[in-house]
């Protein structure tokens, strides 16, 4: 039986081991030994598994039970891996036996776990502004009702709440747009030195009325790249104006494009945008998080300035889309530099 069994569990393409009737293990594959350790042929399966409810399964199945499934958790302290066990019973040469298969199922875990956050995020987003509408709907058809300054503030909040919702159904609508076409590549050819000098030129009035001034550096040539005007023009303009917005008053804002030079991580020709600011900065353990959905540095100053903590997350995926890369460098007390890295010809990326 050992060498039809060592066969049979080495053709399985997934971490595998056979278990005999007397609880030994009577083969197991090379990704079985990756993911549970060597030398285990011969042992009892109980010092290779030791999860409860694994174990509980084996047995049963062993007592002459049919097939069953369970979860085996693995990993380290960076991260967990979930895999989903098939245990079935087995008669080889007439010797009942246990085949206990593993499958990663990490992804389909996490891509649930990200669902159901989203959906929690967004109905507290949209529960608040709801809540406070609903309490001032009731205070003006009650107490308030023939109280004129309590009305025009009331009528007032309102309408901040409101128009934040809708700004959270545009983006979570932009979102959705952005994701859906994330594999599809831009095939036009647009002038990012222009769309550049646009962006800056349409957020000067927002840029006066916060006390920030900002400058544009750009080629005099035009700096020709393939790309989606609509969406290059959405993460120049979401990262001026977080830029904006969050540096305080008297801080200066500085937008530069670069000519086309080699890129060592696109491995092509590309072209940089940096959008740097003279602010506040940010800590260094916000960084790897900021392109999270609805992740927010300072949650009370984000939702007094207006965000929905979904505008880095878009930028996240446009850039991704244009095959492109984002790098965030900021110092506390010094300012934040963004910076958009973009092929010049989307072709040249195809093993990037």
């Amino acid at each position: 039986m050992t060498l039809i069994a060592d066969e049979v569990v080495e053709a399985i393409p997934l971490p595998a081991l056979l278990i005999r009737a007397d609880e030994r293990i009577a083969a197991i594959n090379a990704a079985g030994e990756g993911l549970l350790g060597k030398s285990l042929s011969g042992r009892h399966f109980i010092t290779a598994l030791r999860q409860p409810a694994l174990l509980d399964a084996i047995e049963a199945v062993l007592q002459g039970g049919s097939a069953r499934q369970a979860q085996y958790l693995a990993g380290d302290a960076v991260r967990a891996t979930t895999y989903a066990v098939s245990i079935r019973p087995l008669s080889l040469m007439a010797h009942p036996a246990v085949l206990v298969t593993f499958t990663d199922v990490s992804a389909v875990e996490e891509a649930g776990q990200i669902r159901r956050d989203f959906v929690a995020n967004v109905s507290h987003e949209l529960r608040t502004p709801l809540t406070a509408l609903i309490g001032f709907i009731e205070t003006l058809k009650g107490p308030a009702a023939n109280d004129a300054a309590a009305r025009e503030r009331f009528l007032g909040i309102m309408a901040t709440e409101a128009a934040r919702m809708t700004r959270l159904v545009d983006d979570l609508l932009s979102l959705s747009r952005v994701e859906a076409e994330e594999r599809v590549r831009p095939t036009t050819r647009i002038d990012l030195a222009a769309l550049v000098n646009s962006v800056r030129h349409g957020l000067e009035d927002v840029a006066r009325k916060a006390s920030v001034s900002m400058e544009s550096l750009t080629p005099e040539a035009p700096v020709m790249i393939t790309g989606d005007g609509d969406q290059l023009r959405q993460v120049l303009t979401n990262l001026t104006e977080n830029a904006i917005k969050y540096s305080g008053a008297g801080a200066r804002v500085c937008v530069t494009l670069n000519t086309p030079a080699y890129e060592p991580g696109l491995r092509a020709e590309g072209v940089r945008v940096s959008v740097q600011d003279t602010g506040p900065g940010i800590d260094p353990h916000h960084i790897p998080r900021l392109t999270e959905r609805f992740y927010r540095v300072d949650m009370h100053r984000s939702r007094e300035a207006g965000g929905t903590g979904l505008g880095l997350a878009i930028v996240k995926h446009i850039i991704g889309r244009h095959r492109g890369r984002l790098r965030i460098e900021s110092t506390p007390g010094e300012g934040s530099n963004f910076v958009v890295i973009l092929p010049v010809d989307q072709a040249g990326t195809e093993s990037a």
